[in-house]
């Protein structure tokens, strides 16, 4: 006898809070988009709907959404501390896995970019994308700008950078975050439940999704091959400004290098599989 889910509600939050905790895992480690996890749950309509129309759409899936919301935090917490702990460890470890962990998503953004065809507007899209962000965060890393003192309006960038990843599916914005200093503060912040942190965070992370979730929604159903490729050359770009260099040693290569196989191979995998 076959039992769906429909028939047992608690299994389905359950379900529902699962989903909500790996989403949440997302937001946090790097390579990985909390866009795509949501597509990929069949809960990113669902979450658009209630950017675009809170209160309505609240009243109708408030179901899915209250225990999603609760595993999205427990994941979002739990992972910050494990990335604390890894900073803490070796920065360039760290981030050497971060690199391959992101590098695993690429066979599969690009497939999914070219999924309904491409074309030269597509591909230019993809140069300009890459060419302009790295241009951009190669000046700022010349300048004094990339001395940044954390703060709560640098928190609320922070988040705000988080909310395009959930809007936009296929953008991992750690790289960007990992590169301007600003993501080991965060994920310490976060890990030690510090509501200086949490809260502008959380405040530029909602402003920003309410704000371009509309926006967002409508030109990826109308350009969604040209939207798709210049996200990869902006995902590409911030990835090798954060290449790690000036090891101490061939031990601290050899390592980073199983780091960044490590996080290439787990990420990889977890995209093939659908996860």
């Amino acid at each position: 006898m076959n039992i769906s889910l429909r028939d047992k509600p608690i299994l389905k939050h359950i379900l529902h809070i699962l989903q909500g905790a790996i989403v949440g895992a997302g937001a946090i480690l790097p390579g990985v988009s909390g866009g795509v996890l949501c597509v990929s749950f069949g809960i990113y309509q669902p979450m658009m709907a209630l950017f675009s129309h809170p209160v309505k759409s609240f009243r109708k899936y408030y179901s899915l959404f209250i225990p999603f919301l609760a595993g999205w935090l427990a994941g979002f917490i739990f992972l910050a501390k494990v990335v604390e702990l890894l900073f803490n460890a070796s920065s360039v470890l760290a981030i050497a896995l971060f690199v391959g962990l992101i590098g695993g998503t690429l066979p599969g953004l690009f497939r999914e970019a070219g999924s309904k065809g491409s074309d030269r507007r597509s591909w230019t899209g993809f140069v300009l994308g890459m060419i302009l962000l790295f241009t951009f965060l190669s000046v700022l890393n010349n300048s004094d700008a990339t001395i940044i003192e954390a703060d709560p309006w640098w928190f609320a960038f922070c988040g705000a950078v988080w909310g395009l990843s959930l809007v936009i599916p296929g953008l991992s914005s750690s790289s960007i975050l990992i590169f301007m200093g600003l993501y080991q503060p965060m994920t310490s912040g976060i890990a030690a439940l510090d509501f200086g942190v949490i809260l502008p965070l959380l405040a530029g992370l909602a402003f920003t999704v309410i704000l371009t979730a509309r926006f967002v929604n409508n030109l990826y159903e109308k350009h969604f091959s040209l939207v798709s490729h210049t996200i990869l050359g902006i995902v590409i770009a911030s990835t090798l400004l954060i290449l790690p260099e000036g090891f101490s040693s061939l031990t601290e290569l050899l390592l980073a290098v199983i780091c960044f196989s490590g996080g290439f191979l787990v990420s990889y995998f977890m995209d093939r599989s659908k996860v």
